[in-house]
This record gives structure tokens, sequence and C-alpha cells, in this order.
């Protein structure tokens, strides 16, 4: 077969013995497109062992050719990481998957994303709060990256998609095969308006140690990650892990001291993660990697858009008590609100209540 870059890369990936600190030092050698004409005395000379020499030697062209064809014929993008879709996020993790197949619109692979995880037997509170920061999230024009996983996971999808989000589901399974089954149209709403990702070959099943593999791309990918319940013994926790090992911001929504899906979280706020209320908490920190300017002018014209006591005040006297009743929140919280909207001239405050001033 003709030895392009996404056939050399699978390759790579399948020659047993072979990892990606061991492919970057034989890359910083030789060249990918000259690397497949060595011996396997060359490639020992190069420092590989005999047995990996050889592995790699007698590469099976004819099995990577049928799984390129399978991929061609599924709508299954391989994307490597010596390829221009490759994203640059997940290339500066300690061990990047040498191969992402993907199910839908690959260039969101690129855009700037959070991650939302938390327990696959999560509350209906949990499952109400991954929803609803998955839309607000979606709202400002972040991608939301999960695990596809019942609870939390499917949450958070679903929370995108329900405002005509993106999302992106990293797989631990092939990115052809859906688990659980009961995400099956979920699976299928995500690759029509998202991107389903995995570092597995077509048809592989689930198995329990791909699982905590899958999660290190799931932060790789990702500005932040977003705990919304977990334990202290939990997948999630794997995955804030790996964020702080990549240097990514940690999120984490606080709950009750006796419900023990909060203790993962407490966990995390207690090592230094920040204790999340709001999708402006998330917003302040994650908007300065952002590079496209656009994006920060979204950020701020969604605070406002999503005030609920601006959108419930007008241009006549409105009291602090019908305010609370409108918005349906506590007192203080409300007052709160009106000096900060006060703060940033968008509102007056009067002898009886509060005005919306008009903008300029």
């Amino acid at each position: 077969m003709k030895q392009t870059e996404q056939a050399q890369a699978l390759a790579l990936t399948l020659c047993q013995g072979l990892g990606i600190k061991t492919i970057t030092a034989l890359l910083n050698q030789v060249p990918l497109a000259q690397l497949f004409a060595l011996s396997q005395v060359e490639l020992c000379k190069l420092g590989l062992q005999e047995n990996v020499a050889a592995n790699l030697a007698c590469t099976d062209w004819s099995r990577i050719e049928h799984i390129l064809t399978y991929c061609q014929r599924q709508q299954i993008h391989v994307v490597s990481l010596f390829s221009p879709e490759y994203p640059e996020q997940l290339k500066e993790i300690c061990n990047p998957p040498l191969v992402l197949f993907c199910r839908g619109n690959i260039a969101l692979l690129k855009q700037p994303q959070i991650a939302v995880v938390g327990s696959r037997s999560s509350t209906r509170t949990g499952l109400g709060l991954a929803h609803e920061f998955a839309q607000g999230l979606s709202r400002s024009g972040l991608v939301v990256t999960s695990g596809m996983a019942r609870g939390v996971d499917g949450a958070a999808h679903q929370g995108a998609l329900d405002v005509q989000g993106a999302t992106i589901a990293v797989l631990g399974t092939g990115v052809d095969v859906v688990y659980p089954k009961r995400h099956q149209r979920l699976y299928e709403d995500i690759v029509q308006h998202g991107l389903v990702v995995s570092e597995f070959l077509p048809n592989t099943q689930a198995n329990s140690n791909h699982f905590p593999r899958r999660n290190r791309i799931i932060s790789g990918l990702s500005l932040g990650v977003l705990l919304v319940e977990a334990e202290i013994k939990s997948g999630s926790l794997i995955t804030a892990r790996y964020a702080l090992e990549q240097n990514k911001e940690v999120f984490a929504i606080p709950g009750s001291i006796k419900n023990r899906l909060s203790s993962g979280c407490h966990y995390l706020i207690k090592q230094g993660a920040k204790l999340t209320e709001n999708i402006e908490d998330i917003l302040e920190e994650v908007s300065f990697f952002c590079e496209n300017s656009l994006y920060s002018i979204e950020i701020g014209e969604q605070k406002e858009e999503q005030c609920p006591v601006l959108e419930n005040l007008g241009f006549e006297v409105t009291t602090v008590d019908t305010l609370t009743q409108r918005t349906q929140w506590p007192v203080e919280q409300v007052i709160a609100r009106l000096l900060d909207l006060e703060l940033e001239d968008k509102v007056e405050r009067v002898l009886d209540g509060y005005i919306k001033l008009a903008r300029g």
C-alpha cells in the first residue's frame, strides 16, 4: 500500500513495544517518510531494542490498509500527531495519543474547550447542574468535552446539544462502538452536531483499563476541567489529576457535606481547585487563554443577556421585592446583583427601587 502519513502513524501506533517517547527520539534522528525504509539492523543502531526493531521492520501494511479502508467507509477521520488537524493543546501533554479516530466535525478539536465530568451515579441535582453549566458554557462559545458515560457526562453533552452548542465525546471504546448502549441516541446526536473521539482502534469494545487512559485526553483537549459530583475514588478525580499535571484549570462545584458525591469536589477545593458557583467563575479564568477576540466579546454579552435581574428590570421603577418574586432568587442575592449592575452603569437606584439605564 501507499505509505501515507496516516498509514505511517498508524503503523507506529500498532508496533508493540514502541511508545511515544521512543517515537519522538526516533523522529529526531530520521524523518517519518524515511523511517520505514530502514532495516532491522539500522533501526537497532538508532537505539531500538531488537524485538521492537523487528516488529517495526515487519509492519503488516495489509492490516493497516484494511483499517484505513474501514475508516473511510464508516466516515471515520484518522488524525495523526503529524496532521495539521491535531490539537496543539493535546500535543503538550506528556503522553499524547499518536492517532485520534474521529467521527463528526474535526474542526472542534482546535476550539476552546471545557471538560465537564462527574459521577456515573449522580443525583438529580448533579445532573441538573451538569446540564445547566454545559448550556452556559456553550452559549459563551466554549465546546463542552466529556466522556459520554452515564450520569454527569451524558447530562453535560445533552446540555450543550439542547442549546445548539458544540460538544466532544472522548470514548474508552472504538469510535464506532456505543457505550453505554443507553446512549445510542446521544451518540448519534453528537456525531451529527459535534465530535466523537477515541485513541482506540475501531470496533474496540469497552474495557475497564481504557477509561482511565481516555481521561488524559479529556483534560488534554481542554482549557480546564469542571467537576460536578464525584467521590474521592473515582474516574473524575483521575481526570482532575491529569488536568493538574497538565497545568490546566480545575473547577469544582461544592455540595452538602452529607452527600458522599460531594467529597471529591471538596477534596479538590482544599487542594486549590476553584470553588465554582456560576459560569462566570469559569469564564474569568479561561478567557485569558482564548486567542479569538470575538470570544471575549461573546462572554461579556452573555453575562448581560442571561442576568435574570436585568431581564426583569424595566425603565419603570421596580422594587427589590418585585425582583425577588420575579427571579425567585434570595433577596440578598438580588441586592448583590443590583449593586454589580449599578457599578457597571446598567441600573440606577431611585427612591422606591431601581430602573434600567438606556444603553447609548
